[in-house]
Parts: C-alpha cells; sequence; structure tokens
C-alpha cells in the first residue's frame, strides 16, 4: 500500500492512549513510505497524526472542504493540500486517491466515512482493505451492534467481515497488506419492476 486515508476525531479524547496510537500510526507510515491522506485539519487526532508524519519526513495530503478552511482548522504544512467545494467531493477525491482505509477512535464524522467506505465495498464499487484499529476497546460497542444486524438479517456475515479488526498497528497494517478482495459482488443486479 503506497495511500492509505486515515479517518480519525477532530479531538484527541480523554485518554492519552487515543494519542499515542495515532503517534505510532504515523511512525509506522513514515517509517514504511505510506502516504497519509486525511481531512486536512491540524486539531485533534488529525492533527497528531499529521504532524507525526511531517515530523519523519513523510507524505500527508489533506483533502478538505471549503466550509472548514478556517485558519484554526486547516493544516497548512501538509505535503498537499485539496481544498474541495462540498464534503461529498471530498470523499470521492479521498477514494480515488488511496489503496486502502484505516479508522481510529473519533465522533459522527468519522463513523460516517467509516460506514460509507464498508457500504462502498459491501456494493463492489471499491475493493480495497478497510481497517478498524480499535485502541482500547473503543469500537468494542460498534462491532457489538454489527453482530446483532448479522444475529438480525440485517448484515449479511461476509459483508461484516469486510471490516479488518486489530488492536495493534503492526496487526491491522499484516492484516491490510495480507487483504484479499471477494471475487464476485454479492450485490443482486436486478432490476426490480
Amino acid at each position: 500500500m503506497k495511500k492509505v486515508v486515515v479517518f480519525c476525531g477532530s479531538s484527541v479524547g480523554f485518554n492519552s492512549v487515543y494519542k499515542e496510537a495515532a503517534i505510532e500510526l504515523g511512525n509506522y507510515f513514515a517509517n514504511n513510505n505510506i502516504s497519509m491522506v486525511y481531512g486536512g485539519g491540524k486539531i485533534g487526532m488529525m492533527g497528531v497524526i499529521a504532524d507525526t508524519i511531517l515530523a519523519e519526513k513523510g507524505e500527508v495530503i489533506g483533502v478538505i472542504p471549503k466550509l472548514l478552511e478556517k485558519e484554526e482548522v486547516v493544516h497548512r504544512e501538509v505535503s498537499e493540500l485539496i481544498i474541495t467545494k462540498k464534503m461529498s467531493d471530498r470523499k470521492v477525491i479521498m477514494s480515488k486517491l488511496i489503496d486502502g482505509y484505516i479508522t481510529l477512535p473519533g465522533g459522527f464524522g468519522t463513523m460516517d466515512e467509516l460506514f460509507e467506505a464498508l457500504t462502498l465495498n459491501q456494493l463492489h464499487i471499491e475493493q480495497k482493505p478497510i481497517g478498524l484499529l480499535n485502541v482500547n476497546g473503543f469500537f468494542d460497542y460498534t462491532l457489538k451492534q454489527l453482530d446483532v444486524m448479522v444475529t438480525e438479517g440485517y448484515l449479511k456475515q461476509y459483508n461484516r467481515d469486510l471490516l479488518l479488526i486489530d488492536d495493534s498497528v503492526d496487526g491491522l497494517l499484516q492484516q491490510m497488506l495480507n487483504y484479499k478482495a471477494p471475487e464476485k459482488s454479492h450485490v443482486i443486479n436486478k432490476v426490480v419492476r
């Protein structure tokens, strides 16, 4: 993998373990020549991981919508900054640039981005590895909800299995490097009349 998008919070949270995970992931990227594509912010987890990679002379590409291009939010020191008209444009551009997705702890925006990536893979629009760095069990309840969705018949197990999960950076990246996309789509290509 040469470029990976990282979805994460615009806050660092209350527990330093999340910030430490962002630093560890940033160092992994820089040491393995993986470029990071992200939301373009200089605050929170986004800023921590961007600053870590930049300090190690790695490449960071920020993609930020015009409405968030405020001086206190946007990271002007990134390797490349792409400003989009809309939030939806941001996601399309990110998707075109990258080889995989990683999600760290965050809020609504982070979850929105994660589930959109999963949906693209479920629909076989994309076939990129999607990793979840489950630091400190942060996503445990989210994962339990996914299991409930399978149990109750709203999510197929093979789609649930699209999400690669680990609590360590090395373990997650190894899964992503070994990822084999499903050979055929499970989507029914029929038009209902």
